[in-house]
């Protein structure tokens, strides 16, 4: 066998070699990636209703131990109403709890973006009216611009505003194009929150996703805001 075929057959091997290497570590990852998604997703909702500490550090443990004590995981269907444990239609929404009773409840954010979708959490007071917090965990926005959309400042505005207005009626939460206070008239100040400088696009994108979202779920607000509440059997 000549020197090139030698080389030749070597490459081969030691392709064939590192291809099965790395599918293995592949497998043998897939399961502690998917753990370690679900409990950033877990995190964020926590987040997202102001359950975590700031400039703490949590453990995954503490993450899943909060998670299971505050957060029930539900379904709605289009008119509201929870359906059964094991359903696996409908809607998905958490539930903020404490002491038995629901303080907020959140959506999950799904909205295009202007790279790729944008994932998070939209959390409502029990009033079905005020925003107590936003969370993003993925997207693909563009850093320092649209990317801001991760950055605490951009998500803390989100606190406080309304969804409604004041006869009750469907307005959302939109990003504005620069700051509140400069470009919304004073009577719509309360659904907006600062825009992203050079990120107009992704503000855009945004307020639109976050509109239908709100939509899709309004017959859950409408009922939080009519009731006050959701009888849960979970919850007594």
């Amino acid at each position: 066998m000549s020197d090139a075929m030698k080389s030749l057959l070597f490459a081969a091997v030691i392709g064939i070699v590192c291809s099965l290497l790395l599918t293995a570590a592949s497998s043998g990852l897939k399961a502690f990636q998917q753990e370690n998604a679900l409990v950033d997703r877990q995190r964020n909702v926590l987040k997202s209703v102001g359950a975590l500490e700031p400039e703490r550090k949590y453990g995954t443990d503490e993450i899943k131990e909060l998670f299971a004590a505050a957060i029930k995981d539900i379904r709605v269907d289009a008119n509201g109403q929870v359906l059964d444990a094991d359903a696996a239609s409908g809607l998905p929404l958490f539930l903020y709890t404490r002491d038995g009773q629901v303080q907020s409840y959140i959506v999950p954010v799904d909205s295009r973006g202007l790279w790729g979708r944008i994932y998070g959490y939209l959390a409502i007071d029990n009033d079905g009216r005020t925003v107590t917090g936003f969370s993003v965990y993925q997207h693909s926005e563009t850093p320092g611009l649209g990317g801001e959309i991760e950055k605490p400042w951009f998500q803390q505005n989100f606190v406080g505003r309304q969804i409604v207005d004041a006869q009750g009626n469907l307005t959302s939460v939109g990003i504005a194009k620069g700051k509140v206070a400069e470009v919304i008239a004073p009577e719509r100040k309360d659904h907006y929150v600062d825009g992203i400088s050079g990120a107009t696009l992704t503000g855009r994108y945004l307020s639109e996703g976050l509109k239908d979202i709100l939509k899709a779920y309004e017959p859950v607000s409408r009922r939080f805001r009519d009731e006050g509440r959701i009888e849960l059997p979970e919850i007594s």
